[in-house]
Parts: C-alpha cells; structure tokens; sequence
C-alpha cells in the first residue's frame, strides 16, 4: 500500500517546516503498518494555476503530483493555518485535483474513489478546524474516503505565537490524534482495497 502526503508549507527545502514535522507522527505510524510514504512538499514544484490534469504550460510540474495522487491509496494533505484559512499552495494543489472530478477508471468510476484521504495542520492560531473542514470536504468532493478522525492539528489558542517546532506544549495530544489518524486511514484503506467501491449507479 502507498501513501502520499502533499505538504503545502509556504516554505521551500531546506527550510524546516513545522506542517512537515507533524505530518512526520503520520508518516511514521503509517510506515510502521507496512506503508511505503512520500512526501511531496508542493511549494518547491512549478504548480501553474488550473483546474486540469494536464500541464498548463511548459514545466508545468503538476502532472507528476497527479501520477502520484493515483498511484497511492492514502493521501494526506498537509497545511499551516494562514489568517484561518488553508494556505495558498493547499488551495492551488485542491484547485489542479477538481480535475479528477471528472476522471473514471477503467470500471466507469471516479479515480478518487477506493482511496482514502486525511488532513494535519499547524499553525500559531486558531482556525485548525475550519482548515480541516474546507480540505476534508474538497477531498470528499472529488471522491476520496475521508474516514472519522482522520485528521490532527496542533496550536496554542488565538493570537499569535511560537511554532511547533519551537514549543513542546500540546505536542502529545497532537501525536496521539496523529497516530489515531494514520491507524484510521490504513484501516478504511484496507477495507477498501478488499471490498472496493464500484461505479455509481446510473
């Protein structure tokens, strides 16, 4: 079973990213059930804006996420809060899956559908669970199984402050929901892959 997790930091490699290093607590449980992850973190691709599969125009990096959206029976997609909202490279990345819509498998179903999706999000300010719900809802949307408590998030309360990188506070309830996620989404996952969902009725 594969997994991707799309981080959409603002931040370039090699910077440390605090939303990377909580999707890690996924990552790390989801590889201990025997799940080959990779992580992706968008802002250091050329994703052009659109709402299709294939590249926008030359360089266009985008078609490459896509092989690898359908490659992978998990998806994670990982986001910072940014004035209560998912970030600008989260909204790009949901924008270019809208495509997926409208994209069937060899069956007549919807490409999204047999495949699992979760959300993590970090930020120094409330906003977590609104961010959860426009990402979960798009990702269901387009046809992903988003299991119960398939998310984590970590902050200290409104206002601003330290980074997750930078304060231990609130970090175990975070890991644990993380860990509880990863379990989830390889459960519902396995599931799926025993039982898969067939194409919609007519």
């Amino acid at each position: 079973m594969k997994a991707l997790v799309l981080n959409c930091t603002l931040k370039r490699s090699p910077d440390p990213s605090n939303t990377e290093a909580l999707a890690g607590v996924v990552v790390e449980q989801l590889e201990k059930d025997g799940v080959d992850v990779e992580v992706v973190r968008a802002v250091d691709l050329t994703i052009e804006p659109g709402v299709v599969s294939e590249p926008v125009r030359e360089g266009d990096a985008w078609p490459l996420v896509h092989a690898k959206l359908l490659d992978a029976q998990i998806l994670v997609v990982a986001s910072p809060t940014w004035l209560g909202r998912p970030s600008s490279v989260a909204q790009r990345v949901l924008e270019r899956m809208d495509a997926m819509l409208s994209e069937t498998d060899d069956e007549g179903r919807p490409v999204a559908y047999n495949r699992v999706a979760g959300v993590v999000v970090t930020g120094n300010e409330d906003g977590a669970h609104h961010v959860i719900s426009e990402i979960s809802g798009a990702l269901a949307d387009i046809g992903y199984t988003v299991p119960g408590q398939a998310w984590t998030y970590w902050h200290l309360g409104p206002g601003p402050g330290p980074d997750y990188l930078d304060d231990e506070r609130g970090r175990a309830w975070s890991h644990r929901t993380g860990r509880a996620m990863a379990a989830n989404l390889y459960g519902v996952a396995s599931a799926l892959a025993a039982r898969p969902l067939g194409a919609p009725p007519e």
